[in-house]
């Protein structure tokens, strides 16, 4: 790598993540907890670049602007030996907390630009567990990670990060509408009592398997969110609004968001983000093109 190269620092895009339903597998090894589930994602996503850090005044990890602290990200950045050197500038589409991945989006583009910044020689998989491991230590998260990394319309199959967990897809692509009210704490209903959400999510990913298309995930989405009593007032409404013209709806998972498909929030009578599933997983970005 260049000099200027290293000045410059590097950049990953990765999707944003909704998760349309789901089952925790916690372990005591984070690279085997996580979670079995379904969700999308999105072509709105968080831009991470990384580049060396200038002067002891500049805050370590910056997010649309505003200096915060983010554990899962100092994991990383500690995990590839460049934590006293590294800055992490973000820009995210989705709001934070919301239910969008955006704290596994974070983990997992400091990783790849990270790498390629200080030419720390890791491969895919390898920084995809550093991510992994990192959100599950942190609590912001189980399934996001490797659900990012693949891109698409991720089922993830088998809980873990790339050496234990297994994911297929829905072969479909859509547009997305979404709209957000305000955040819910993921570590909040991760430390509650998750049997209801496993025995759920365990009956939807099989009902989706059985007919893995887009209707299906969106109705047992609405299905999950429905029986684990996640659906706040706000968002009962809107799914109720949304039902009545006729759309697919559902609840992110973890966030007081609705997420429809094609024109379902708009069809309502919404002021709707738009955007679309993501084929492609995580990735580097070449800012030179």
């Amino acid at each position: 790598m260049s000099e200027q190269s290293r000045r410059d620092g590097a950049t990953a895009f990765v999707p944003g993540h909704v998760t349309g339903f789901f089952s925790p597998y916690p372990q005591d090894d984070p690279e085997r907890a996580g979670s079995r589930g379904a969700g999308l994602t999105l072509s709105d996503g968080v831009r991470v670049t990384v580049r060396p850090a200038e002067g002891h005044d500049a805050p370590r990890v910056d997010l649309d602007g505003e200096a915060m602290s983010m554990a899962a990200v100092e994991t990383v950045l500690s995990a590839l030996g460049v934590a006293d050197r590294a800055r992490v500038v973000a820009a995210s589409d989705p709001p934070i907390g919301t239910g969008f991945g955006v704290s596994g989006a974070m983990a997992l583009g400091a990783a790849l630009a990270a790498n390629r910044a200080f030419d720390c020689a890791r491969s895919t998989n390898a920084l995809v567990t550093l991510a992994h491991r990192a959100e599950v230590v942190a609590g912001t998260g189980l399934g996001d990670v490797v659900a990012q990394a693949r891109g698409g319309v991720p089922i993830r199959l088998d809980p873990g990060a790339p050496a234990h967990g297994r994911l297929d897809g829905v072969p479909d692509r859509t547009r997305v509408e979404y709209l957000s009210l305000g955040d819910l704490s993921t570590a909040d209903v991760l430390a509650g009592d998750t049997d209801r959400l496993a025995a759920a999510g365990e009956d939807a990913l099989s009902r989706l398997l059985d007919r893995p298309t887009l209707p299906t995930l969106l109705d047992e989405s609405r299905r999950f969110a429905g029986e684990t009593g996640l659906v706040t007032d706000r968002l009962a409404e809107i799914l109720a609004a949304v039902d009545e013209v006729g759309g697919r709806a559902s609840m992110a998972m973890l966030g007081e968001t609705v997420f429809a498909l094609g024109t379902g929030l708009t069809d309502a009578g919404y002021d709707a983000s738009v955007c679309r599933t993501h084929d492609a997983g995580a990735h580097l970005v070449d800012e030179n093109r």
